[in-house]
């Protein structure tokens, strides 16, 4: 790694993209880094209300601790098109697939026991149902169209196939926008996941489940919305 260099003026999805560890602070302070990753970051502190001088302290102190430590990340920017389409089938959708059916059960049990009293849960049921369908229709979506086309464009560089594929992900990163408003609308219903007082270990779980949901599909979109789309539409400009 070199010298920091970034700046409050880049853009959140090129910070993320250029530094992975940003993602922890930017959690933290509920940036968007997937969605709204072309956002320079200067905005994205001033609609929160939030510290300039404090959040790059801390992105600096992270970066510095990372070279200090020789943490070498993963450099998704130089994979190639197969191996990053790999990594986000292998990582990101198996997680979907393994525990999206999971979540199902518990918020659909913790309206059950608990909705009487907590009328807040049927919309966190109602929300988090409709996300598991739109990720769910996505991933399989992209499994079977996208993604098989990036790679067979990565060995026959096809111009027309290139074409096609740009046109494809405009209609994808929409379909992100969508996921990325109803984790929002989650954590709003939830009050960042807060567990009530009279909250049970069942309960608590399934907010827990909500929170790594939210965290994990964030990292998922950032690696499609802010690396690899980006470098396939540069692709089709040059």
């Amino acid at each position: 790694m070199s010298k920091f260099t970034f700046k409050s003026s880049d853009s959140v999805g090129h910070i993320a993209a250029n530094f992975p560890k940003s993602m922890d602070i930017f959690k933290e302070y509920n940036i968007d880094f997937c969605c709204g990753g072309d956002t320079p970051l200067i905005e994205e502190i001033k609609e929160h209300n939030l510290n300039e001088e404090e959040i790059m302290s801390k992105l600096e102190e992270a970066y510095n601790k990372a070279v200090s430590m020789g943490i070498e990340e993963v450099d998704f920017n130089n994979l190639s098109y197969s191996d990053l389409i790999d990594h986000i089938v292998n990582v990101h959708h198996a997680y979907l697939q393994r525990e999206l059916p999971k979540i199902g059960e518990l918020t659909a049990k913790i309206l059950r026991v608990h909705g009487g009293g907590h009328s807040e849960l049927a919309e966190v049921h109602r929300l988090f149902s409709s996300l598991r369908m739109e990720l769910e229709q996505h991933t399989i979506k992209e499994e079977t169209s996208e993604f098989p086309m990036i790679k067979e464009y990565e060995k026959t560089h096809s111009k027309e196939l290139l074409d096609k594929i740009v046109k494809s992900i405009k209609g994808l990163e929409e379909e992100h926008e969508g996921a990325g408003d109803i984790l929002k609308a989650l954590r709003r219903a939830t009050k960042g996941f807060k567990v009530p007082e009279d909250g049970c270990n069942t309960y608590r779980l399934t907010y827990d489940k909500l929170k790594e949901l939210e965290s994990e599909t964030f990292v998922h979109i950032h690696l499609e919305n802010n690396i690899l789309f980006p470098r396939v539409v540069k692709e089709n400009n040059n």
